[in-house]
């Protein structure tokens, strides 16, 4: 099958001009499926179109899985941060239908994703492949593409709400529900949709040829929807599919979908460079040319301290000015002393493991490279006279010394602490909890700023999922070998025999050990919220500044009030307030 190379580099970056921003928008309102469609092209770009809406998209997904979870924290910062409590509730579960910015937005996005993708695979169905040049098996992968990534939207309103209307026509409202469907029903739609498709889809055939098909599904992407599909089956439809989950991935593992193998560093599936990225099976094209939505205040440009700028040199960046919404869970009281959660803890976890590279202070190399995850400590950088200067707080002047701790801590002496035991979110300042860069944050002088495409499915998600399901089935041996064949880049070699799982080295694997590993390897990448689910932890446990839920409705987000006055139809969804 012919791979459309001109997929990325003309149809998603044209479509990437529109901004995704209205969600009142109408697709094509002003050009009628009669005459929109005259050249191979515009075939194209129609089909493709949907795509940057869902890229957009991931930011409310972010916001909702990582906050609510054990790893991340938006605590108030000299007055920064507090936003009503809106990140309170989020960490503490008390969200509510009046209460829910991200859930509306979640909620809206993803339907909206659907009825775009609706709306072109009505209109393809109707397109003869001759007339516009196309061989059959060329069109079948076009019209695949839609119907893909209508399963990739539904899956996250299963996720997040569960109990959801099925929508699969834009022109005929009547073959969809007014009301919602048991969950079951998507679950068998998305299952059954993605299987038909995998066969019409193209294939990864080489390595090193990721980038000709950056940007569409391919036969492994899609198999991959049905690995997290299967893994969480329990949760959806309270149906444990683990064997079907373990027998995709297996697929994927032995290259039967197409070729890819893991990177060998933790950080190439994030660089600039990632579209040649044989670990990456799913990303949105992304560069500060087009759009960057990685880049954005909702997913990883506010990782960072406010005056990071200075540290990475980064000033005139198209994306502005960072900011401090998230940080790591802290691993230590604020008077010094370690907290001892089985969860959270996010550095803790890290340092778990001696030698880890992703621990190193994150810092640019030049030549459109870097080292480190985490940014801590003093953020020292040369001014412009060639002095050396250390990154500032906002507002407030005192020199950054980031802890892994909240507390107000300003400009107090790294070796010393505070007298109080205990913190919450409301407790917190500039130095509160470790920062950290996921995607990197290149100089302005660098030619590769900020051109990471964003990874929406990597390889290792799939081996992690066998793993689990080797581990659930008792078959530990084989998950601890799986999770070897990842996590042996992160450390130096004379380290392994100490942090690689037994049988390959001494450390032991259980159920609390892979949620722990699920979170080091996925660190900050809007799955800890389901993982937390999956293993039974998400109301029940408890975290630094979290104790349990009083039950477990919040598993689910309410469905918002405004989507609630639009359609009368619609019924709250469990523990919630009509």
């Amino acid at each position: 099958m012919k791979i459309f190379k001109y997929i990325v580099s003309t149809a998603l970056c044209a479509a990437a001009l529109t901004s995704c921003t209205d969600l009142d928008e109408t697709l094509y309102d002003q050009v009628g499926t009669q005459n929109y469609y005259n050249t191979k092209m515009d075939v194209v770009r129609a089909t493709f179109r949907p795509f940057e809406h869902a890229f957009w998209s991931i930011q409310s997904r972010h916001v909702l899985n990582e906050l609510s979870a054990d790893q991340l924290i938006t605590p108030t910062r000299d007055g920064w941060w507090d936003d009503g409590g809106k990140w309170r509730r989020l960490h503490y579960h008390e969200w509510n239908v009046e209460d829910g910015g991200d859930a509306q937005t979640e909620w809206n996005g993803c339907f909206q994703g659907i009825m775009q993708a609706n709306y072109v695979i009505e209109d393809l169905n109707t397109l003869s492949p001759e007339k516009f040049g196309f061989s059959q098996a060329e069109f079948d992968n076009l019209k695949a593409q839609c119907r893909v990534l209508r399963a990739w939207f539904y899956i996250r309103l299963l996720d997040a709400f569960r109990n959801v209307p099925l929508a699969v026509s834009f022109n005929d409202v009547s073959q969809n529900t007014e009301t919602q469907v048991e969950p079951k029903v998507i679950f068998d739609f998305i299952e059954s949709e993605l299987l038909e498709t995998i066969p019409m889809l193209v294939e990864k055939t080489s390595l090193g040829s990721n980038s000709t098909i950056q940007g569409q599904w391919t036969k492994a992407a899609a198999a991959a929807l049905l690995v997290r599909l299967y893994l969480n089956a329990q949760v959806y439809i309270g149906e444990e599919k683990y064997n079907e989950c373990a027998a995709i991935a297996e697929k994927i593992v032995a290259g039967e979908y197409g070729k890819y193998e893991i990177a060998d560093r933790w950080d190439a599936a994030f660089d600039w460079d990632n579209d040649n990225c044989d670990e990456v099976i799913f990303g949105f094209p992304a560069d500060a040319g087009y759009t960057y939505w990685q880049y954005q205040g909702d997913t990883y440009w506010w990782t960072v301290p406010a005056r990071a700028r200075y540290y990475f040199n980064d000033s005139k960046c198209k994306a502005g000015d960072h900011n401090t919404k998230y940080a790591a869970s802290p691993s230590f009281a604020p008077d010094g002393k370690p907290l001892n959660y089985q969860l959270g803890m996010t550095v803790q976890k890290f340092r778990k493991y001696p030698g880890d590279v992703r621990m190193k202070l994150y810092r640019n190399l030049g030549d459109s490279r870097r080292e480190g995850m985490f940014l801590y400590g003093y953020l020292e950088y040369k001014d412009e006279n060639g002095a050396t200067k250390r990154v500032k707080a906002p507002e407030v002047d005192y020199e950054l010394y980031i802890r892994d701790a909240v507390g107000k801590f300003q400009g107090l002496d790294p070796n010393k602490w505070l007298a109080a035991t205990t913190s919450t979110l409301r407790d917190g300042d500039h130095n509160s909890g470790w920062h950290f860069a996921k995607y990197p944050f290149y100089s302005d002088d660098d030619l590769h700023q900020m051109e990471s495409d964003f990874t929406e499915i990597r390889l290792p998600e799939v081996i992690y999922s066998l793993a689990e399901c080797k581990l659930r089935q008792g078959k530990k041996a084989e998950a601890a070998r799986l999770l070897n064949s990842v996590r042996r880049r992160n450390y130096p070699e004379e380290n392994l025999k100490d942090v690689l799982y037994v049988p390959d080295g001494k450390a032991e694997l259980d159920m609390d050990e892979m949620l722990d590993e699920w979170g080091r390897e996925f660190f900050a990448e809007s799955r800890r919220r389901i993982d937390l689910i999956r293993f039974g932890k998400f109301t029940s446990a408890t975290w630094w500044d979290k104790t349990p839920d009083a039950d477990s409705h919040t598993e689910i987000f309410p469905i918002m009030r405004p989507i609630l006055n639009a359609n009368k139809a619609l019924k709250q969804n469990p523990g919630y307030n009509e």
